[in-house]
């Protein structure tokens, strides 16, 4: 019984490089939307704080789901890790993965992330760059947003039209 508390902590990421190679992944990524897609750039300026998710897998046949690991960003510095977690339902098949990035314009908005238990993106999330080549174009609705997302980099392929919800929850890698 009293081994029990011992070998619960064991699994709790203190102490490996979990975190090292999420914060690798994380650099390598913002390098690649930099280049991709230069207005980024001047969000990220802008911007009081970005959740950056190099890699999240989604798949999905009828139910589906997608998972990933990030770090949020504040002045260029890690200040904590998270999990991405995604559940849907409806008609839908195959499998994809992404990169995507959450860029907090308000500090009020980067407070409330941080305090909450586990945040849900919702109707206050603007997409800001698509898959297509586009570039960002920020203009006076999105400047007033207080969070702005970044989805590139696709692989794969994923059809359907289905309801979801995202979760972002704090964690230790």
């Amino acid at each position: 019984m009293a081994g029990t508390g011992l070998l619960a902590a064991c699994g709790n990421g203190v102490g490996s490089r979990g975190s090292a190679l999420i914060d690798s992944r994380v650099d390598v990524t913002l390098e690649e939307m930099y280049r991709s897609y230069p207005n980024t750039v001047d969000l990220a300026q802008k911007a009081n704080g970005m959740l950056v998710m190099p890699l999240v897998t989604e798949a999905g046949f009828g139910f589906g789901g997608a998972y990933g690991r990030g770090a949020l960003r504040v002045d260029n510095v890690t200040v904590d890790y998270y999990s991405v977690v995604k559940g849907s339902g409806g008609l839908q098949i195959g499998a994809q993965q992404f990169a995507h990035v959450l860029f907090f314009m308000t500090p009020e908005a980067l407070t409330d992330f941080r305090r909450s238990p586990g945040w849900a993106a919702g109707a206050d999330l603007e997409y800001v760059v698509s898959d297509q080549g586009d570039s960002v174009a920020a203009d006076t609705t999105t400047a007033l947003s207080p969070v702005l997302a970044a989805v590139f980099a696709r692989a794969g392929l994923r059809i359907g039209a289905t309801l979801e919800g995202t979760k972002y929850t704090r964690i230790i890698p």
